[in-house]
């Protein structure tokens, strides 16, 4: 069953994920192309900066850095500007990005839709496993918030940012999946293995950036609200809720768990049962679901384009750097 004239909206959620599964792909191939121009001689590429919302750590970092400074960072500024963007979205959109943009949350839905099918059902956690493996992803950022956002010191900052290691993190984080360790590939079909038979393993479990972004989802104006007077108690939106969230039974969802996928909007067959609203000064306003994502990508891409035309985007590392950091024959020099 499916809300009539709202059931379409999941089916637009899945091709803005492939989408962006596709489009961040592309600047995948393109940035090992970059790196490979300087380890093998291949044609030249230009870096694509966007490979930078990989690294959520240094935007982390260089916020911080920012904020003490007003000095944004010159190696990595996509960085800085990807991450306040993602976070800015999950403080007005809920955790939109993880839902609809975030290419490890599409591939982890891919997996529990996968193994769904070849099984028939997906297995669901023993609550008295569920909440303690949930705490895992918190207790990895709190160790990331301490270590940067209260320890470190913008002295200490600068120290790591001129270090060649930092200079090419990127780098290292694409030779993390291209020149895996045995140690990593097991670690990888282990996190494959349980994405296929739970629902989004990896993002309920062990990401610590979607746990920070479900934090700050929390101040989000926008919800899912359920109409008690209309519901007729169909459990359709409980059952097809990815997350897990026991939406039947709540007058609105403040789960930091929520993606706003609007699966359960889509699923429910009374109309009025079940929105996306708007609270502002206490008062609700409907929201279309397909105004959702257009808003969401609008968002998103503004802050691309202001860190474009800040210019904060692209690198500032010169040519030369890259030749000397990664070229094996100026390696083999030394």
């Amino acid at each position: 069953m499916q809300a009539p004239g709202r059931g379409y909206i999941r089916y637009v959620r899945y091709g803005v994920q492939l989408w962006f599964l596709l489009v961040i792909s592309f600047l995948g191939y393109r940035f090992f192309q970059f790196v490979s121009h300087f380890e093998k001689g291949t044609p030249y590429v230009q870096r694509p900066p966007s490979v930078e919302g990989f690294l959520p750590i240094a935007g982390f970092m260089s916020f911080k850095y920012s904020l003490l400074t007003g000095i944004v960072e010159p190696a990595h500024p996509a960085a800085l500007v990807l991450f306040v963007g993602i976070v800015a979205v999950s403080l007005v959109l809920k955790k939109g990005f993880c839902g609809w943009i975030c290419p490890i949350g599409t591939l982890s839905q891919y997996f529990w839709m996968v193994g769904g099918k070849v099984r028939g059902r997906n297995f669901h956690m023993n609550n008295k496993l569920d909440i303690p493996l949930r705490s895992v992803k918190y207790i990895i950022m709190g160790l990331f918030l301490l270590l940067i956002g209260v320890a470190m010191t913008p002295n200490m900052m600068v120290l790591f940012f001129i270090t060649d290691y930092y200079k090419i993190v990127d780098v290292k984080t694409m030779k993390f999946f291209t020149d895996m360790s045995r140690i990593t590939l097991f670690v990888l079909i282990g996190i494959g293995f349980f994405s296929l038979i739970y629902k989004n393993f990896w993002c309920r479990y062990l990401c610590p950036y979607g746990a920070l972004l479900g934090l700050v989802s929390l101040l989000s104006p926008l919800k899912i609200r359920r109409n008690g007077e209309r519901c007729i108690h169909c459990h359709s939106c409980t059952e097809h809720c990815p997350e897990l969230i026991d939406v039947e039974s709540k007058e609105s969802v403040s789960s930091p768990e929520c993606f706003a996928c609007m699966t359960c909007v889509s699923h429910c067959p009374q109309e009025g049962a079940l929105e996306l609203s708007l609270n502002i000064h206490n008062r609700k306003k409907t929201i279309k679901p397909i105004v959702y994502p257009i808003v969401l990508i609008l968002i998103f891409y503004l802050f691309i384009g202001f860190g474009i035309m800040t210019n904060h985007w692209k690198s500032k590392l010169p040519y030369g750097e890259y030749k000397r950091l990664l070229s094996p024959f100026q390696h083999t020099r030394k």
